[in-house]
């Protein structure tokens, strides 16, 4: 096992030590160690490079890797923080750990501001809003009228928008989802509390189950 270890660091771009990667995020050296099993996996599930490209990670997180979809376009560039077109074993754990329950409601709060900050102008505009909405839905398979999405769109730029000049800023977002915590209710995954080295087996069984569907 220690032969084989050693031999990932010399090959894997951008693999970084799992006990400094346990010291600057929400997870255990262990927890680390068991997500380089599961970035190991995904990072061969198409371009064996050591490294997720963007079909893997749209295959990872939604079954799909051909369709389009803004919202996992928006989570696939904040993982990707050097942009360089692939997520690397160190963005994938730092990004991943925003996302485990104990991690702090700052780093929540300002992941889900730059999601929506389609165009990276340090504000969210109404019509980046309304591109993310109508992708969420979309993801959700909900449909909704052009009207009723409108109406949400509106209503949340009513709320928030406190200054009134047609933007909202970070402290403004901060405040509004402070009011309305059901925001980044999908900004905590659960099931990253309890990561073991049986966690990559698990994604594993819930794809071949899958695609036995």
């Amino acid at each position: 096992m220690g032969c084989f270890s050693s031999k990932t660091t010399k090959y894997a771009p951008g693999y970084e030590d799992p006990v400094v990667l346990a010291s600057e995020t929400s997870f255990s050296v262990s927890e680390v160690e068991a997500l380089l099993e599961l970035f190991k996996k995904l990072s061969s599930s198409i371009i064996d490079d050591g490294l997720i490209h963007k079909e893997e990670f749209q295959f990872a997180l939604f079954r799909n890797r051909n369709r389009k979809n803004l919202f996992a376009d928006r989570i696939f560039d904040l993982f990707d923080a050097k942009q360089n077109g692939v997520i690397e074993f160190g963005e994938f754990v730092r990004s991943l750990s925003i996302f485990h329950p104990v991690a702090p409601v700052s780093e929540k709060i300002d992941f889900a501001f730059r999601l929506y900050d389609l165009r990276q102008t340090g504000y969210i505009e109404k019509e980046e809003l309304k591109e993310m909405v109508v992708a969420l839905l979309h993801e959700s398979d909900l449909i909704l009228s052009e009207d009723y999405i409108e109406i949400i769109v509106n209503k949340t730029y009513t709320d928030a928008d406190t200054k009134g000049d047609g933007r909202i800023d970070k402290e403004e977002w901060k405040e509004f989802v402070i009011k309305n915590p059901s925001l980044i209710k999908n900004m905590t995954l659960p099931y990253l509390k309890d990561i073991t080295l049986a966690f990559p087996s698990f994604v594993l069984k819930s794809e071949v189950q899958d695609s036995e569907m």
